[in-house]
């Protein structure tokens, strides 16, 4: 049983997510064509995957528990599965919709962390946004957000730094974590001043800049201007029955049975712990931070809660919310939402504010 609604989801959304699908479809015959993969039945393994989503989103079962119903085999299976079909749709989009000439994508290795810079036209210099992607911490790349990326540096015109943070569940917490700290030294160590800096990232990207954030104020290294979360995941605890009801409107996340990938990062760490979910941290003496989400998605209440909770803290936290979108719809093609373009010029307005001075 699919746990979205359809009826729900705004047409013109609903039909974006459709056709994204049906290419996703293409990578999958791909990948279940692979000779590695013959030997797995898919259908089987996706449809135990859903039986065990809905048992979570029907409270009947715990993430741990769901998460131990599927064999180490299964999850690895599921996890190139995804990975394959992130990466590959990725690609083809990029060689249908391309980037605009004017973006320049230089490759670069951070001592041992792959990294890519997005140049616009003319950037302001010395200044930088270091990127850490989203994918739930199990999928994506510096590719699978070039194009939001390409669209943030443009606005802007502030040079980014996105970097292929190691993933679970090879490299569960807190190796990610640890990539995404060594990244801002490296900016650091390199020249860049840290007023001139900003940490940004989406969904799993946006949970790793918030812990950053803390894991830097912590260790006594001067923090950032600012950062920017686009729908950050806040809290492991999944405590707000807001998660599951958002559930229905949700098609990025809904039905892709993310349950496991929470534990799969996690590794048996606490839930509560503040590097794994900020929304338990000190939020004192934080710089500026915008966070952006749609009202219907299922990290909407992991948004607005950090937000009110860093306001309390006197961190200068803003929220911006938007109806009817998908999860990190920012990364959508302007011509088909416009709502993603305001987003992106909002956070265009944010930055020029850090750095008027």
């Amino acid at each position: 049983m699919t746990i979205l609604d359809r009826k729900k989801v705004r047409p013109d959304i609903l039909k974006i997510y459709n056709d994204g699908f049906k290419e996703q479809m293409k990578f999958l015959l791909q990948f279940t064509a692979l000779e590695e993969n013959k030997r797995f039945n898919f259908q089987k393994i996706f449809n135990k995957l859903q039986e065990l989503n809905e048992l979570f989103f029907k409270k009947k079962a715990g993430m741990v528990e769901l998460h131990d119903k599927l064999t180490d085999e299964e999850r690895n299976y599921l996890t190139k599965f995804f990975r394959y079909v992130f990466e590959h749709s990725t690609m083809k989009e990029l060689e249908n919709y391309p980037i605009p000439n004017e973006i320049e994508i230089k490759p670069i290795i951070l001592d041992k962390i792959p990294a890519e810079w997005v140049i616009p036209s003319d950037p302001i210099e010395d200044r930088v946004i270091l990127y850490l992607h989203g994918g739930g911490w199990i999928v994506g790349s510096p590719l699978t957000c070039r194009r939001l990326n390409s669209a943030i540096a443009e606005a802007t015109k502030i040079r980014i730094l996105s970097i292929d943070y190691r993933l679970a569940p090879e490299h569960p917490f807190p190796k990610p974590l640890e990539d995404c700290v060594d990244a801002y030294n490296w900016l650091l160590s390199n020249g860049f001043k840290s007023n001139h800096i900003i940490i940004a990232g989406d969904s799993a990207g946006g949970n790793l800049t918030l812990a950053t954030l803390l894991k830097l104020r912590d260790q006594g290294t001067d923090l950032p201007a600012g950062a920017i979360c686009l729908s950050p995941a806040t809290d492991f605890t999944l405590a707000d029955d807001s998660y599951f009801k958002n559930a229905e409107t949700d098609p990025g996340l809904a039905d892709i049975g993310i349950f496991w990938w929470f534990v799969a990062y996690l590794a048996g760490e606490d839930p509560r712990n503040p590097y794994i979910s900020p929304l338990f941290g000190d939020l004192k003496g934080l710089p500026p931070i915008l966070v952006q989400a749609s009202t219907c998605e299922m990290l909407y209440s992991d948004a607005t809660r950090f937000v009110e909770k860093a306001k309390k803290a006197g961190t200068n936290a803003i929220l911006q919310s938007w109806d009817d979108m998908t999860h990190v719809f920012q990364g959508t093609r302007y011509e088909l939402i416009p709502e993603a373009k305001d987003a992106i010029n909002k956070i265009a307005d944010f930055t020029n504010q850090l750095f008027k001075n």
